[in-house]
């Protein structure tokens, strides 16, 4: 089964072309990241213009570089939520249009969803039940993957997500946007036990995340330390700053793994990228006793692939949208769209 998928939930705009959901054909992506850089974060009109002209080139290169034809397409699938509400909007309208112009079905997929399929992608072997981490940019939860379309967040974070943590963080250190990757090679030099910063939990909720106070925290350190006019260690408190969301992630994945009886561990999101992240993990995981599965770093980020998976596993339990699909800002991975 082929299916084109397409994802516009944030700042770029990705196509891709899918077989039988782990078999990539294609996968176009274009990054308005260094438009975005020069407002120090992502300008939604900006991101919704930049998808709305791109996107029909995009799809056209997705489908030669497959080797397909139009007509060898047997659905549509994409992104309809969560994200910034223009940018789903301009896939939303083109997956419709494209699914009328094809006589294809057309397959609504949540965000975080394809963040989870992803890793179906990089391991062929991967199948539920697992406890899956999921840190991308705007959501920090912990789900129990009990089937490919069944399921449940048992832990979220209350306030900011990891993702929006790093880039705040990053920006106060003045290292631009996207703040994750150049905050991760900074850190690597420095003294991860220089900075006590927070880790914070909910009682009567032990899944649960906040990161708004480490976020301020570090904001806090790199304030007083230029009012007193007093040199930074950035590197340590990059360091530092890491290892705290690390922990905070670990601990809870760990906990899920352990009262769901969970012996498989899956990390999806952007965060997971970050290389203390991925060390900790693989660590905890090693001395648990349970598998691990980390997506490459090409399919950490946004991309169309992952959509395109679920998509498929999607279409497989008959979800299917019409003409009336309307995309949303925010909405629980666990909603089911009939």
């Amino acid at each position: 089964m082929v299916i084109l998928a397409i994802e516009t939930s944030c700042d770029e705009t990705a196509v891709a072309v899918m077989r039988d959901g782990r078999e990539t054909l294609s996968s176009e992506l274009f990054s308005q990241a260094d438009m975005h850089a020069l407002y120090g974060g992502v300008v939604p009109e900006i991101a919704s213009r930049n998808h709305a002209a791109i996107i029909g080139r995009l799809a056209e290169m997705a489908i030669k570089n497959a080797g397909v034809a139009k007509s060898d397409i047997d659905a549509v699938a994409v992104t309809y939520a969560p994200g910034l509400i223009g940018a789903l909007l301009v896939g939303v309208n083109f997956a419709k249009g494209l699914a009328l112009a094809l006589g294809a079905p057309l397959v609504p997929v949540h965000h975080i969803r394809g963040h989870i399929a992803a890793n179906y992608i990089a391991y062929p072997e991967l199948s539920p039940p697992f406890i899956c981490m999921v840190v991308s940019g705007g959501n920090s939860l912990v789900a129990d993957v009990r089937g490919f379309t069944d399921i449940r967040i048992i832990g979220r974070s209350r306030d900011d997500a990891a993702g929006e943590c790093f880039d705040k963080a990053a920006r106060s250190l003045g290292l631009g946007y996207p703040g994750g990757p150049a905050l991760d090679k900074l850190g690597q030099g420095g003294d991860d036990s220089r900075f006590a910063l927070p880790r914070p939990s909910i009682e009567g909720f032990p899944y649960d995340m906040s990161f708004s106070g480490l976020k301020t925290a570090v904001v806090n350190i790199v304030h007083n330390a230029e009012q007193r006019g007093e040199e930074l260690d950035k590197a340590s408190l990059a360091a530092s700053f890491a290892a705290a969301v690390s922990d905070i992630l670990v601990l809870r994945a760990m906990a899920a793994a352990e009262e769901y009886g969970r012996d498989k561990i899956v990390i999806a999101g952007g965060v997971a990228a970050n290389s203390r992240v991925r060390a900790d993990f693989l660590k905890a995981a090693e001395t648990q006793g349970r598998a691990l599965f980390i997506p490459p770093l090409k399919l950490c980020g946004d991309n169309a692939a992952m959509i395109g998976c679920q998509g498929y596993f999607e279409y497989l339990a008959g979800v299917r949208a019409g003409a009336d699909l309307n995309a949303y800002a925010t909405m629980d991975a666990d909603a089911v769209y009939w």
